[in-house]
């Protein structure tokens, strides 16, 4: 349907969520994956994180789809750590033809909020020093492989359009790495497109996911009314589900979208229109 059969993705925050989703779709249309995701918890996020026990679900599930799979625990934040990983998935696979900057983190808090510092660290280093990264240690293979390709960043309707914060460095963090990385998609897709690689964006509005349904959330939330107030969808859900992006993902790296780069597609229930 799509025209994946035999390509081979490499996927962040591949543990569960979003990531996972991603992996589960693009296997079930016949890619093989190399994930990575730092599997361990965060000082500045309130939320339980992925564990190594996700990650091998995330396995699981691939290669219960008769995929390969190559999965490895790595923080986006270390070049070096993310390179290592990158490089073994494609000597053992031997290509690379989608790249999904997917991790990301929710790093808030309710009052009063003592680590916001950390917590603005934390969100720009992984969702776009992460991001950057990311870009950095995969394009020289999809140029050296000279099929082309496709790169789709995670960002979020919070990077189309920002709504109040609560001024605790993981809101602003938020804020500030999904709208930087618009900037980094529109940047590499004009530098790309000579090679036949295609570089978009994609936002959705919240997703259930353990980033945002989890007990934490509700209390966040609480401390913070107008921020739930501003994020009502237009359509009457709360929330999608990471198949609904997953879905979007695959019309991105496919044939489908095969003339589409540069581009921030919403998946937002009308929640940036609003």
């Amino acid at each position: 349907m799509y025209g994946l059969e035999g390509k081979v993705a490499f996927i962040t925050g591949v543990a569960r969520g979003q990531g996972r989703s991603h992996a589960v779709a693009l296997a079930e249309q016949g890619v093989d994956i190399i994930g990575v995701d730092v599997c361990r918890q965060l000082d500045t996020v309130s939320y339980p994180m992925a564990t190594p026990d996700d990650l091998a679900e995330t396995v699981a599930l691939v290669e219960k789809l008769d995929r390969r799979i190559i999965a490895v625990e790595g923080d986006v934040r270390d070049y070096d750590q993310l390179d290592a990983a990158v490089r073994a998935g494609v000597a053992e696979l031997g290509r690379l033809d989608i790249v999904l900057a997917n991790a990301g983190v929710m790093a808030h808090g309710v009052p009063p909020i003592e680590n916001s510092r950390e917590a603005w660290r934390d969100s720009i280093d992984i969702m776009l020093t992460g991001v950057w990264n990311t870009l950095q240690v995969t394009v020289p293979h999809l140029i050296a492989g000279g099929r082309g390709g496709s790169i789709v960043v995670t960002s979020s309707s919070a990077g189309l359009r920002a709504s109040g914060t609560d001024m605790g460095g993981g809101t602003d963090g938020y804020f500030a790495s999904k709208f930087g990385v618009v900037g980094l998609v529109k940047a590499y897709a004009n530098a790309l497109g000579k090679h036949g690689i295609r570089v978009n964006s994609i936002h959705p509005t919240g997703v259930a996911t353990p980033m945002v349904v989890n007990e934490f959330f509700p209390e966040f939330i609480a401390a913070n009314p107008e921020l739930g107030e501003q994020a009502v969808n237009a359509l009457p859900v709360p929330v999608i589900e990471s198949i609904d992006v997953s879905r979007a993902v695959l019309y991105l790296v496919s044939d489908h979208g095969r003339y589409v780069t540069g581009i921030q597609m919403p998946v937002d229930a009308g929640l940036t229109s609003r």
